[in-house]
């Protein structure tokens, strides 16, 4: 099968797996509350980890820390920005009920959006390095996006946006990734694209929508008489789930790129011995 084309089915696959979790739980509406309820704190822990586990350092690899942190603080406060249009917007149209009832909405699908397509660009340069290289990063990256998108779906549940709509948008934010993922491959290399500056403004994104809107949320919610709640223990649960799912990502990632760094130095040794015995004779 082509490489390109085998980048597109599997980047697909891996799209679709990373919303079984989430459609899962959003079959009944018993399931779909409860998600809103507890899906938010989790997707505050999961938003973190992604954050500082796997953004920001492979950001920084990718480019330089003052890069990656400018863009971060940069797409904070473009987030910021956005929000306070998004607002004045809203308050203008409050009669247009096609609209999402809370603004942020908005915000949480773009942020998503573009990590979706950052993940295609991850997996475009792997099929750049070797087909085994990417079809390992491929199932990587679906695990763990599969505990962050149910954080997603409980999120835009509690925002009150509709149960088919929350399908919808995820299954539209998720084809992101293949787009990004064709658009890297086919320019050939992923230092084609600033890959460095795209980490840190998705970086600024993610904290933005944590810290700004759903930490407040559930001190909201919160009962302000308990110290340690459920919603406590999910947001941390949400940092240990998907920050074992990138640990374990990039191992497997890493173990792959040494396989086929081994492999490369074998044929390139072989191929030197041979020549080297064919002088002698």
């Amino acid at each position: 099968m082509d490489t390109l084309l085998l980048l597109i089915l599997l980047s697909l696959v891996g799209g679709l797996l990373s919303l079984v979790g989430g459609l899962i739980l959003i079959k009944t509406h018993k399931n779909a509350q409860a998600m809103a309820l507890y899906g938010t704190p989790f997707a505050a822990g999961a938003l973190l980890a992604a954050v500082f586990i796997d953004l920001l350092p492979e950001g920084i690899e990718a480019s330089s820390a003052d890069t990656v942190l400018l863009t971060t603080l940069i797409g904070i406060l473009i987030f910021f920005v956005a929000e306070r249009f998004l607002r004045w917007f809203h308050h203008h149209h409050e009669d247009d009920s096609d609209l999402p009832k809370d603004p942020s909405v908005n915000l949480i699908i773009v942020g998503d959006t573009l990590h979706n397509a950052l993940d295609g660009v991850a997996i475009a340069a792997a099929f750049l390095v070797s087909v085994p290289t990417g079809i390992v990063t491929t199932l990587a990256v679906a695990a763990h996006e599969i505990p962050q998108e149910i954080g997603d779906f409980g999120l835009l549940l509690a925002k009150g946006v509709e149960r088919r709509r929350v399908i919808l948008i995820n299954i539209l934010s998720a084809l992101a990734t293949t787009i990004a993922a064709v658009i890297t491959y086919v320019l050939g290399s992923d230092n084609a694209l600033p890959v460095g500056i795209l980490l840190g403004l998705s970086a600024g994104f993610l904290l933005y929508i944590a810290l700004s809107d759903i930490i407040p949320t559930i001190h909201a919610k919160s009962n302000a008489a308990k110290l340690v709640q459920a919603q406590t223990v999910l947001l941390l649960v949400g940092v240990v789930v998907v920050g074992a799912a990138i640990s374990l990502a990039h191992q497997y990632v890493d173990v792959s790129h040494d396989h086929e760094h081994a492999e490369h130095v074998e044929v390139h040794e072989d191929a030197h011995d041979e020549a080297h015995d064919d002088r002698d004779h």
